[in-house]
């Protein structure tokens, strides 16, 4: 996962921030670098989505809904709460607040042209 740090005030943003530093009580004049976000943390929160949301939310309703699991991460460095949904073969059984876990590569989506590619989470020596 990419971050963006600022280097008049040291906030770190996530999402990445390209345009300005969102920190209101930054003195300004810094520079937005992009930097990579810790890989492990502790998880903060979680629960699992067993129900397709509500329009606006896009859905194909012919396609049976596929339950998932949300994991909130505070990571280690930054001190943030990320959320991201955790790695597959990983369920809210295999989960505990405090428990480290790791940043892994995931797929959200893809079709016939493309992937789209994002962050999940699993428990460290864990699932997955």
């Amino acid at each position: 996962m990419l971050g963006t740090r600022c280097s008049a005030c040291t906030a770190v943003f996530f999402p990445r921030e390209d345009a300005f530093c969102r920190n209101p009580r930054c003195p300004g004049d810094g520079v937005l670098a992009e930097v990579p976000l810790s890989p492990r943390g502790r998880v903060w929160s979680y629960t699992d989505g067993r129900y397709r949301p509500p329009a606006p939310y896009v859905s194909d309703p012919g396609v049976p809904w596929e339950p998932y699991t949300l994991i909130a991460v505070e990571l280690e460095a930054e001190g943030m709460v990320v959320l991201g949904q955790a790695a597959p073969g990983v369920g809210v059984g295999d989960l505990s607040v405090g428990m480290e876990v790791e940043v892994v590569g995931g797929v959200l989506g893809e079709d016939a042209d493309t992937t789209w590619l994002t962050w999940q989470f699993k428990p460290v020596g864990g699932a997955s």
